[in-house]
């Protein structure tokens, strides 16, 4: 007879996977996360990017299209509000921003076709993921170790009487 039961074994292989997945999970998303936006808007579609970024976040947009309404709201500093990004108009053509957080906080960019013809938007958003997704990361963690634990009590021995 073995050390372990057919229901432990399969058990403990489970909540290893899902305890690995999260724990792979939880280091990939600390620090700096970077999206890149590859998009086209029919005629009257529109998008909304909304991100947290930190202080020196490096954010790249282009925006090409025959006419189109742009707003960008970025967080202002305290000590010197009029240093943020705000755009708020409507544009023809073409338009390429680059920008640098100067506050952490949340970015908004909503773009609207206002054209008759397609809008293309490539870009590259550096963000930080919601502090929640941490949290959820360790309920995985968490789950696979419970797994892992309920199926060990598998091969436990009986005791007697019962």
């Amino acid at each position: 007879m073995g050390l372990i039961t057919k229901t432990t074994g399969i058990g403990v292989g489970i909540g290893s996977v899902i305890t690995a997945i999260g724990i792979i999970a939880f280091f990939l998303s600390i620090g700096l996360q970077s999206q890149t936006i590859n998009e086209t808007l029919s005629v009257t579609e529109d998008t909304v990017y909304a991100f947290n970024a930190p202080t020196g976040a490096h954010e790249i947009l282009n925006i090409t299209g025959n006419a189109f309404y742009l707003k960008i709201e970025t967080p202002t500093g305290e000590s010197e509000p009029s240093q943020s990004l705000q755009v708020d108009d409507e544009f023809r053509k073409e338009k390429s921003l680059d920008w640098f957080g100067l506050v952490d906080g949340q970015h908004k960019v909503t773009i609207r076709n206002t054209g008759d013809s397609d809008v293309i938007i490539k870009g590259v958003f550096e963000f930080t993921n919601d502090p929640i997704l941490f949290t959820f990361h360790v309920l995985v963690i968490i789950a696979g170790i419970v797994i892992i634990g309920v199926s060990a009590g598998f091969s436990a021995k009986k005791p007697r009487g019962f």
